[in-house]
C-alpha cells in the first residue's frame, strides 16, 4: 500500500511538508483508492487526511529556570560565563559610580554641607577615580574633617 502520491498531493493542497500529512489508519483503504486531487480534497474535508501541528521547542522548563534566576539560584561562580567586564561592562560600571558620586556632592553643596570650593575639588577627585563608591567618599570627607554638621 503506497500512499506517496497521495501524501504529496495532501501536502500541496494543505500547503505544508510531506512529513506533516496524518491519514486515518483506519480509512486507508479510502485514501489508496483516491487518485485525483478531487478525491484528496473530499478526504481532507471528511478529517480522513489532516495536518499535524508544527513542533516547538516548549519554553516551560526555561520560565521555570528564569524564576528561579531571579529568586538569586543558578548565579554562582560556576554558571559565570565571560569575564566580570562580560557581565557589565567597564564604562557601564563607572557610569553608574560617577553619576552616584557627583548626584551625592550636588545634594551636599545644596545642602551648604561642604562649599563651592570643596565641592570643585571633590569633584575633580571623584572624576580622576580617587573615590570607588559614596562611602569611600564619605570616609575620605570624615578623615579630611571637610562634612560640616
Amino acid at each position: 500500500m503506497k500512499l506517496e502520491m497521495q501524501r504529496r498531493i495532501a501536502a500541496e493542497l494543505l500547503k505544508c511538508g510531506e512529513n506533516r500529512i496524518w491519514i486515518d489508519p483506519e480509512r486507508i483503504e479510502d485514501v489508496v483508492a483516491a487518485i485525483t486531487r478531487e478525491d484528496i480534497r473530499k478526504l481532507i474535508k471528511e478529517g480522513v487526511i489532516k495536518k499535524k501541528p508544527i513542533k516547538g521547542t516548549s519554553r516551560a522548563r526555561a520560565k521555570v529556570r528564569q524564576i528561579e534566576r531571579r529568586k538569586g539560584r543558578h548565579r554562582g561562580p560556576g554558571s559565570k560565563k565571560g569575564k566580570k567586564t562580560a557581565r557589565m561592562g567597564r564604562k557601564e560600571k563607572w557610569m553608574m559610580t560617577i553619576r552616584a558620586l557627583r548626584k551625592e556632592l550636588r545634594k551636599l553643596k545644596e545642602e551648604k554641607k561642604i562649599d563651592r570650593s570643596t565641592y570643585r575639588r571633590l569633584y575633580i577627585m571623584a572624576k580622576g577615580g580617587h573615590f570607588k563608591s559614596k562611602h569611600q567618599l564619605y570616609l575620605y570627607m570624615e578623615e579630611k574633617e571637610i562634612l560640616k554638621r
